[in-house]
């Protein structure tokens, strides 16, 4: 179903592309949007280790909704800050490719714990945390994406 890397020399591991994942703040999400035209929005993420799940936050309406409940099929790219060998000056980075359906997390307090880890990404004020969770929760949306498929490869930019 879902294709193989073409480019298989450069793949990375599993491991590497949940590293990637967890440590990286924000990634593209793209969706199917108005008229079948792609729609890809930047958004911070966290990577759940106990459920293998990502997680956005976001408001409870809007383009991104739409297109989500129009078709619940997505995709998430993810990138590192790359590292240069000695003596060269190509970049290499590190990207991840993840397929899967989004859903609409109802929950409130998974929702808060959601907000709660993503926040903690940015940040470690437990009294700014305290108070955004307080006044943003209730106008928060929070979205859970299941993996299906998920590539990452290394790639250097020469």
């Amino acid at each position: 179903m879902f294709r193989k890397m073409r480019r298989f020399k450069q793949q990375i591991s599993d491991e590497e592309c949940i590293r990637i994942l967890r440590e990286e703040p924000r990634g593209v999400l793209s969706m199917i949007g108005d008229d079948g035209y792609p729609y890809g929005i930047p958004l911070d993420h966290w990577y759940c280790e106990d459920d293998g799940k990502i997680y956005f936050h976001g408001a409870k309406e809007g383009h991104k909704l739409d297109a989500i409940s129009k078709c619940d099929k997505v995709s998430f790219c993810v990138y590192d800050q790359g590292f240069m060998k000695e003596g060269e000056w190509a970049l290499n980075i590190r990207s991840v490719v993840v397929f899967g359906r989004i859903s609409l997390v109802t929950d409130t307090d998974k929702a808060r714990k959601i907000c709660d880890a993503i926040c903690r990404k940015f940040t470690d004020d437990e009294e700014y945390i305290r108070k955004e969770l307080e006044h943003a929760l209730p106008r928060v949306q929070c979205l859970e994406l299941t993996i299906e498929h998920m590539t990452g490869k290394l790639v250097n930019e020469s």
